[in-house]
């Protein structure tokens, strides 16, 4: 499974080092946030890494499938969020993409996820020019932090809701995905703080920037993949959603 993993990375990695679309910068883009901030959402960043780090290692102890788990997904984040799609009215901060954290944090749990956030959006800096190294942090914050756990909280509010397994998923697709742009909107508010600007307008403005083009609908089509992919692995294999923690018990059928 490591082997095909690696294969699937690299024929991405080769398909989008040689599209058109590489030319977009994704995420928060280089330059576009001063020394403080970079600094600063480094330093809220990276504890969340290293106990990511911590979890890969505790979990692969106890669960000889995690770790080609957390490759897998690891390569389905880095495809997912390698999609730009340019916001113009941005004027080339950031552009609209999916996530795969939402999925991520609910299969791997939300610090892994986290971990696997930061490897995806370094490999993007370093190789595909999409965000940058000084933004990482603040990447890292959106996407990884906000992405990920606002998607697992939501998966596991809507299961103490008793909602089918499909829609716990969707909730968690398509939650991770505002939080994420809402996460990118508050990070770029924030520069207009000191320059006589309103921070509230100026982060609901990119925020609506972002769900009137195009992200209010890739929340959407992200929280249906997940909810789908849930309900497919449960099909095939529901022995992985139980040594998971997603499902109780495999021999009693779960609401689909």
């Amino acid at each position: 499974m490591s082997r095909a993993v690696t294969v699937f990375a690299i024929i991405f990695f080769l398909l989008f080092i040689s599209s058109e679309n590489a030319v977009y910068a994704m995420h928060i883009t280089e330059g576009i946030l001063p020394p403080k901030w970079v600094i600063t959402w480094f330093a809220v960043a990276m504890p969340f890494v290293g106990i990511g780090i911590y979890h890969v290692k505790r979990k692969k102890r106890q669960m000889p499938v995690y770790l080609p788990l957390v490759g897998t997904l690891g390569a389905a984040v880095f495809v997912f969020s390698c999609f730009p799609i340019p916001v113009i009215a941005l004027n080339g901060m950031a552009t609209s993409h999916p996530c795969g954290t939402g999925m991520s944090a609910v299969l791997l749990g939300p610090f892994v996820s986290v971990l696997v956030a930061a490897i995806a959006l370094l490999i993007q800096a370093l190789f595909l020019a999409h965000g940058g190294l000084t933004t990482l942090g603040g990447n890292i914050f959106s996407m990884g932090i906000l992405g990920s756990f606002s998607g697992y909280f939501a998966f596991k509010i809507a299961q103490r809701c008793r909602l089918s397994l499909f829609w716990c998923g969707f909730l968690a697709g398509m939650v991770s995905d505002l939080f994420t742009y809402l996460g990118t909107s508050i990070e770029l508010g924030l520069l207009v703080i000191g320059k006589g600007g309103s921070f509230i307008k100026a982060t609901a403005e990119i925020f609506g920037v972002f769900m009137m083009t195009s992200q209010g609908v890739l929340c959407i089509v992200e929280g249906i993949v997940v909810g789908f992919i849930l309900v497919f692995v449960y099909k095939r294999k529901p022995g992985i959603l139980l040594h998971l923690g997603l499902i109780k018990d495999d021999t009693k059928p779960v609401q689909i």
